[in-house]
Formats: structure tokens, C-alpha cells, sequence
């Protein structure tokens, strides 16, 4: 089990980005010569954490994908330095469903770190949102060992699914996976933490600035 509550600043950050269950697109991975549409599952979900290394990705909706499940695990047996545990992949399960979202994304963002590694690998599968399907980009993981993820690693996937309105059954369900307790630093955390507090201030100093007549 994992804390339901993480640093206020940053979960108030958070709660700034807050979007719509549903939208509506273009029924297609590639929105045009520029831009592909990429399914998140995992620690994704969260937008400061993917933009950490993909900035331009924006929200396109959420979305629900049949006859697959979550897992956790790493390639071939080999435990994440960045997240000291089981990372998140999917796999082929009839009757479960996994949800999650979709981002836009520029083509320069198209290959991901842990492809390039060899970790995942990419697929196109048909996702369902609100009135339509869409055929989007995802990964699943190579020659995954399955192991339990850290609490960091699955508190970073469930405030994805806060901040992007996943169903409350299914936020609920990722609360209840069980972790491997670690218990150590994470660097990518201070990171997300730093993000997202820097992105709060902005939007502090903006409010200010639209009503500074009134310091005068």
C-alpha cells in the first residue's frame, strides 16, 4: 500500500492541471506530418513526469483498452536504477482493461529512452474513449520479469490517474497493488517535485500580474 498523500505543494500543482475524462480527435495515430498520438498506462499517466522528457506532449483524452491488463516487472530481470522496482507494461488479457491516456506528441519525441535500450518495444493498438476509437502508438516491455513495483514508482501512477480523472473503481484498483516497500531515495521524485512546484509559482505569478493594478 502506498501514501495516499504526497508533498501538498505538488499535489496542488497537480490538482492546477486537472482535465476532462473524455475529448474528442482525429480517429488516427498521426494527427498530422508533426504530432502522433501516444497511449500512456504507466508513471506517463502523470503530465510532469512524461515531460520531463517529452515537452510537448499535451493531453488528447482518456481513454480504455480491452483484453489487456498491467503489470509490473523489468527486462529480463533487470531492476530500475530509476525506480528501484517493478515498472509498468501490459499484457494480453482477455476480459481485463487497462485504462489510461492519450498524448499528443511531436514525431521528435517518437522514439522513447528505453526503446532506444532495447526494454520495450512499440505497437499500435485501438484504444476506446468517449464515441470512437483511436489507433494509437504505446510500448510493452521486452522479456518482462514480473516484480512489485516501489511505493514512489506507483504513487507517480496513481496521481496520473487523479490528475487525469481515470475512473474512481479503477484509481482504487491501482491503490490496492502491492509494493516492494522500498523505502530509499528517489531522484526522479525531486525532480517531478521541482517541476511541478516551478510550474505553481508561474501560475501564481500570472494571477498576480493580472491583478497587479490593484497593488499599485
Amino acid at each position: 500500500e502506498i501514501q495516499r498523500r504526497g508533498p501538498l505543494l505538488f499535489r496542488h500543482a497537480l490538482n492546477l492541471g486537472l482535465v476532462s475524462r473524455f475529448c474528442t480527435g482525429l480517429a488516427t495515430p498521426m494527427l498530422n506530418n508533426h504530432t502522433f498520438l501516444y497511449f500512456a498506462y504507466g508513471s506517463n499517466l502523470l503530465k510532469e513526469r512524461l515531460q520531463l522528457k517529452n515537452p510537448s506532449a499535451t493531453v488528447h483524452c482518456v481513454a480504455r483498452l480491452k483484453d489487456y491488463k498491467l503489470v509490473f516487472g523489468n527486462h529480463k530481470g533487470l531492476a530500475s536504477d530509476r525506480w528501484h522496482g517493478g515498472v509498468a507494461t501490459i499484457e494480453h488479457s482477455p476480459g481485463d482493461e487497462v485504462w489510461g491516456v492519450v498524448w499528443r506528441m511531436n514525431m521528435s519525441d517518437l522514439d522513447q529512452e528505453n526503446v532506444t535500450l532495447g526494454a520495450y518495444s512499440p505497437v499500435e493498438l485501438s484504444v476506446k474513449t468517449k464515441g470512437q476509437e483511436l489507433n494509437c502508438r504505446t510500448y510493452i516491455m521486452n522479456s518482462c520479469v514480473y516484480a512489485p513495483p516501489s511505493p514512489q514508482y506507483l504513487q507517480v501512477i496513481v496521481m496520473g490517474a487523479e490528475q487525469n480523472g481515470l475512473p474512481k473503481d479503477y484509481q482504487e484498483k491501482l491503490r490496492s497493488i502491492k509494493t516492494n516497500m522500498y523505502e530509499g531515495p528517489l531522484p526522479v521524485m525531486a525532480e517531478l517535485e521541482k517541476m511541478a512546484a516551478l510550474k505553481n509559482l508561474k501560475k501564481i505569478m500570472e494571477i498576480f500580474a493580472r491583478f497587479s493594478p490593484f497593488f499599485a
